[in-house]
């Protein structure tokens, strides 16, 4: 009995030895986890110590950041993207200087509210991660010009959007959307809108009361019937590929279209605008060796010199007018800048990324079809061969699961 006795106690003891050893481990082991967690990826060390107003951290495996990177009172840009963040500490809100912050590619189930203390921001993209809605904080960022949050869980188009009055730039596509809500043209400052990759079957007629619309992006959805567009007075770039459609719409005459049917559609009404200017051209010249004004567009034309060159200087006047009235869309010969969304990139001198990982930063809109490029006035859509840059960008950095 009393070596049974004695073997309870020893065993009491080891066993409360092992209950403390249980108790230590996972705390040495948090300890241990913190210590990786806080341990830098090469080369990291150098870019906190930089003094750089623009910090890119992303594709860095991290699953919370560092905590010197919310000591950089400095930073103007912070890129996070392709890592495993699920949330962001509030010692975020110490960088009020942030007007760019991208935290695409991660694993975000809800916007961070420190996030949405950052009143400074006019760029926030938060694409690829698992967001089905937004915070009503979200309308702090009233300087918020541009936000893209393509390749999420959103059933229902974000409201809280329309408390942001600076908005022009939308990217919502690679989503889970039915419908518009009838009142969404309550967001007048918006100039680009993308809804590709939906679920749309039938178009949203709101979208007929945003005359501001400059570039509308519905690819990839079921629709089968376009309405008329030419109410859109300021649309520029309508892209409906990949829907059941064998024509394009009834656009306005400055209007570029993406989709079936759309470069035949795109020939013949160049070839009709070729065929009226040669005509005006040869009005002219018959005009010019009858020694009459030439008359453009119901104008008289003055000249105090001879007919010949008044001719001449009619012809030209129609040329700059043609080259006015065509598809209105720029090239651009020598595209420069820091690279960027897009990509997937849509506003302005501001937007700017790294070109080794996605161009963010050419306009706040871009779009690009072989070799075509559009620019409107803060406002640039960039595609290659109808694959947006964001699946590119995939293909080679896991960065998104679908979509721009």
């Amino acid at each position: 009995m009393g070596n049974s006795s004695r073997k309870g106690e020893g065993e009491d003891e080891e066993d409360g030895a092992k209950d403390g050893e249980e108790a230590e481990i996972p705390e040495k082991k948090k300890e241990a986890d913190e210590e990786v967690e806080e341990e830098l990826p090469l080369g990291v060390e150098e870019l906190l110590e930089s003094g750089d107003p623009v910090l890119d951290l992303s594709y860095r495996k991290f699953k919370r950041l560092p905590s010197r990177v919310f000591e950089l009172m400095h930073l103007e840009k912070l890129y996070v993207c392709g890592n495993s963040l699920r949330t962001l500490p509030d010692s975020l809100t110490q960088l009020q200087g942030l007007r760019i912050l991208a935290l695409d590619f991660n694993k975000m189930e809800d916007v961070p509210p420190a996030v949405c203390q950052l009143t400074n921001l006019t760029r926030l993209y938060l694409g690829s991660n698992r967001l089905m809605s937004l915070p009503p904080e979200v309308r702090n960022l009233q300087s918020l010009r541009c936000l893209w949050m393509e390749s999420n869980y959103f059933h229902r188009f974000p409201k809280e959007l329309y408390d942001l009055p600076q908005l022009k730039s939308l990217q919502i596509g690679d989503n889970r959307l039915k419908t518009l809500p009838t009142d969404l043209c309550r967001m007048e400052a918006l100039r680009g809108l993308w809804l590709y990759g939906n679920r749309f079957e039938t178009f949203p007629k709101v979208l007929l009361r945003m005359e501001a619309l400059e570039i509308l992006d519905l690819d990839r959805n079921k629709i089968s019937d376009f309405p008329s567009l030419k109410r859109l007075k300021g649309l520029r770039l309508f892209s409906y590929d990949h829907n059941p459609v064998s024509e394009p719409p009834t656009v306005g005459e400055e209007v570029f279209v993406v989709g079936e049917g759309a470069a035949e559609f795109l020939e013949a009404r160049q070839d009709g605008k070729e065929r009226q200017r040669m005509a005006a051209e040869k009005e002219a010249e018959e005009l010019a060796l009858a020694g009459e004004e030439p008359v453009i567009h119901g104008i008289l034309k003055n000249s105090n010199s001879n007919s010949k060159q008044a001719a001449t200087e009619a012809v030209l006047t129609r040329e700059d007018m043609n080259v006015r009235e065509g598809v209105a869309l720029v090239k651009q010969e020598d595209k420069t800048g820091d690279a960027g969304v897009p990509g997937p990139e849509y506003d302005g001198a501001e937007l700017e990324y790294d070109e080794e990982m996605m161009e963010y930063e050419t306009e706040e809109l871009m779009w690009e079809q072989d070799g075509f490029m559009y620019e409107g006035e803060e406002l640039e859509y960039e595609r290659a061969q109808l694959d947006y840059e964001y699946e590119d960008k995939q293909d080679n950095t896991g960065r998104q699961d679908g979509g721009a």
